[in-house]
């Protein structure tokens, strides 16, 4: 495949790595008007780094846009006229619609809306992703290039909102809370590095445990709550704290945020 990344901010340069990191491509064409940001990559083999978007569209077949909503626009019109319908436009800007994209470039092309999160620069992504009516016929592309970074999920386009939010955003919602653990094991008395293996190994263990068994939560943490035990202890100190209530609102004003983000 020939690809091009238009835009090489955080995400775009996750996917950038991600993609090399798999050399799953013909060409690899990087393109922001600041090309600093992929400097790393510079010497890769079949990488191009460039700030011409328009040679970027030109020379490639898949066209990710990973632009923040209020620059994409501006870009998608200034390329629209090259765009052909054997072309397979995939943007990652959160709120901005396919109609939306539809309207600039023209809806006989194939444009899929994609949603994965920075977890993607080591092939551990959870991508969703959404298709217009000629795009569904990329879809399969479109898996075959993410599934090679994470996990894939086809959804209704309506719900890519709050795909955003519980899988974009909820990166930063999970660091925290290993933070949260990394803090209070210092407080218990380990060491910094110590407390940080401690809390991110965990955490990795319990995110495998529910993937490989498929068991709700809640089967998993029966297995480690004892009668008058300290696991249940800690818990309900939590729940009396707010966790579950504190985690859920975060979403919800996450979710009612980036609605505010479509509408403008």
């Amino acid at each position: 495949m020939k690809i091009a990344i238009i835009g090489t901010g955080n995400l775009g340069s996750s996917i950038a790595k991600g993609l090399i990191n798999h050399k799953s491509f013909i060409s690899l064409y990087l393109s922001d008007k600041n090309t600093a940001a992929v400097h790393a990559f510079i010497d890769e083999d079949y990488v191009t780094i460039t700030s011409d978007n328009l040679l970027a569209v030109q020379e490639s077949d898949v066209l990710i846009f990973a632009l923040q909503p209020r620059h994409i626009e501006n870009v998608l019109a200034s390329v629209s006229s090259i765009i052909t319908e054997n072309h397979v436009v995939m943007s990652v800007a959160a709120g901005f619609e396919i109609s939306k994209i539809e309207s600039i470039i023209g809806s006989d092309k194939n444009i899929i809306r994609v949603m994965p999160n920075t977890a993607i620069s080591i092939g551990k992504s959870m991508t969703c992703l959404a298709a217009n009516d000629k795009g569904e016929s990329k879809m399969e592309l479109a898996k075959k290039i993410f599934n090679q970074l994470g996990t894939t999920m086809v959804i209704p386009e309506e719900h890519i909102q709050a795909a955003t939010v519980i899988c974009a955003s909820g990166i930063a919602f999970w660091m925290r809370l290993v933070r949260a653990t990394t803090q209070g094991a210092i407080q218990l008395g380990f060491e910094a590095h110590e407390a940080h293996q401690l809390a991110t190994q965990t955490c990795f263990g319990a995110a495998s445990l529910l993937i490989e068994s498929g068991k709700h939560p809640e089967q998993e943490i029966d297995r480690v709550t004892t009668p008058s035990g300290c696991t249940i202890e800690g818990l309900n100190a939590m729940e009396h704290q707010g966790l579950s209530s504190a985690l859920i609102q975060g979403i919800v004003a996450s979710f009612e945020k980036i609605n505010q983000i479509k509408k403008t």
